[in-house]
């Protein structure tokens, strides 16, 4: 007479179906994260000049944008708020800067912007504590 044996229990984890499931939200963020970027549409000013170093302890730079109409915006980590008036941005400024002195502060004004409203706008982040102010432009052989 044949006994069958009794079969243990196997206690392993099919990881397979985890795989499959990280595969499908890895592509699902890959597609979604360029949608999800926005900005404000400015035309930047040509120029040669050289690309900012970025910051040994890799902090995102703050940037202070002026549109055309004389809106500004604010970003930080991809994060844009806006439209602002001039003491709204200021605040929004220094209370990142508070929270994370020694941030370098970009201004990305568009090219069409008075000249004497970017300035303003230089004067205004450096009184809210900003340690240096840089000017984003286009490259000229980008167009």
């Amino acid at each position: 007479m044949y006994v069958r044996k009794k079969r243990r229990m196997v206690a392993e984890i099919n990881v397979v179906p985890y795989i499959d499931v990280m595969l499908v939200l890895m592509v699902i963020f890959m597609v979604t994260t360029p949608i999800i970027t926005q900005g404000v549409k400015v035309e930047l000013p040509k120029s040669k000049a050289e690309p900012i170093e970025q910051m040994k302890d890799n902090k995102t730079p703050i940037v202070a944008t002026i549109d055309e109409a004389g809106l500004y915006y604010f970003e930080k980590d991809s994060v844009q708020k806006g439209p602002f008036n001039a003491e709204a941005l200021q605040a929004e400024v220094m209370s990142t800067l508070t929270i994370e002195p020694g941030t370098q502060v970009i201004i990305k004004a568009d090219g069409r912007v008075d000249y004497n409203a970017v300035i303003q706008l230089l004067n205004m982040l450096k009184e809210a504590g900003a340690p240096a102010v840089g000017l984003m432009t286009e490259d000229v052989e980008s167009k």
